[in-house]
């Protein structure tokens, strides 16, 4: 029976985000209230905020999967792999399956939510939480291999990269370029962008 209700919670639960994030592409995200939502989801205020605390979490929940997930990879990362060259195949991956964590992925609804995220403040200072977060939990995966002023320094780094390469990724597309004609420019920044950290971070004692 617990296992039923938790699956009827999850349905209600991603229907109401789906509600939500529809209603934001349309009219903006300041321009629809908690109270919009509720009455399109059919439920009221206060069982709307038991499935999501704030306005803003009906937005980034989605980004919940990929929440500590540089830290995963460096935690089951095969033993001939270093940190950085597991976090590298990883993102490359991710570029070649077009995963919209890496900002190349052209589907209209990936780009209308990342165009949604990216071009709302309050959306994109609430993203900053996660990404501090994604950091810090890097960087107590790294203390294992370095020490913990080099593992705060290189998380900080790394995330700032992965951060900066998907932007760029995103930017592109939504100018109108394709994710198949952007791949082998990503793929390259990529390699430059974690080239560039392996020059000081593989070495670091």
């Amino acid at each position: 029976m617990a296992g039923l209700r938790e699956r009827k919670r999850q349905r209600t639960h991603d229907a109401v985000s789906a509600v939500a994030i529809a209603l934001f592409l349309k009219h903006g995200f300041d321009r629809v209230s908690v109270a919009d939502i509720a009455a399109a989801a059919e439920i009221s205020k206060p069982t709307l905020f038991r499935y999501f605390p704030s306005k803003e979490d009906l937005v980034l929940h989605r980004f919940a999967d990929h929440q500590g997930e540089a830290a995963r990879v460096v935690g089951q990362r095969p033993a001939h792999l270093t940190p950085l060259a597991a976090l590298r195949e990883h993102f490359l991956d991710g570029l070649a399956r077009r995963d919209p964590v890496t900002g190349l992925n052209d589907h209209p609804e990936v780009l209308a939510f990342q165009s949604l995220v990216f071009g709302t403040p309050s959306l994109s200072a609430r993203l900053a939480d996660y990404v501090a977060r994604d950091e810090e939990a890097l960087a107590d995966a790294l203390v294992q291999t370095v020490g913990d002023l080099t593992a705060r320094l290189a998380s900080a780094q790394i995330v700032a990269v992965r951060r900066v390469l998907a932007h760029r990724n995103w930017r592109r597309l939504a100018a109108g370029e394709t994710a198949d004609g952007s791949y082998d420019t990503a793929k390259a920044e990529a390699d430059h962008a974690f080239g560039l950290l392996a020059a000081g971070l593989d070495r670091s004692p």
